[in-house]
């Protein structure tokens, strides 16, 4: 197996949503609404994707300003590829994208935190969430 690595190359809803199914991500991604998977793909401004014969088998995903802040909002791997590496090669090439003051942050379900850690992240209990079915008290 070969994989290749693309920064920022066009990846189409379809594409996206069969690799979130074919991952553990996808029961956690609102993978029926195609209007939201659409604009999840098409506003992230950094992509690393990874690609085995030309199938889409790996994607990280994130919203930056390459300077101060990398908000890596999916890394998500086909299940067929796990354990492989690319996971980590993902990260690696998204953070050399990256200004050198630039943190890469994410959000880890609960199961990934070993991982993480073991592979260098810092575990920082200051994230907070507001669903989009609440708003901000006044």
């Amino acid at each position: 197996m070969s994989v290749e690595y693309k920064i920022n190359e066009p990846i189409s809803t379809d594409q996206f949503i069969e690799l979130l199914t074919n991952s553990t991500l996808g029961d956690r991604r609102p993978i029926q609404d195609r209007e939201c998977m659409e604009g999840m793909i098409s506003n992230s401004n950094l992509t690393v994707s990874a690609w085995d014969l030309g199938k889409l088998v790996g994607l990280s995903r994130s919203v930056t300003d390459f300077h101060y802040a990398c908000y890596l909002s999916d890394l998500v791997v086909a299940e067929s590829h796990q354990k492989m590496g690319i996971g980590k090669q993902l990260q690696i090439i998204t953070q050399s994208e990256l200004g050198p003051r630039c943190k890469l942050i994410l959000i880890a379900a609960p199961s990934a935190n070993e991982y993480y850690e073991h592979i260098g992240f810092a575990n920082n209990e200051r994230c907070w969430v507001l669903d989009r079915d609440s708003s901000v008290h006044s």
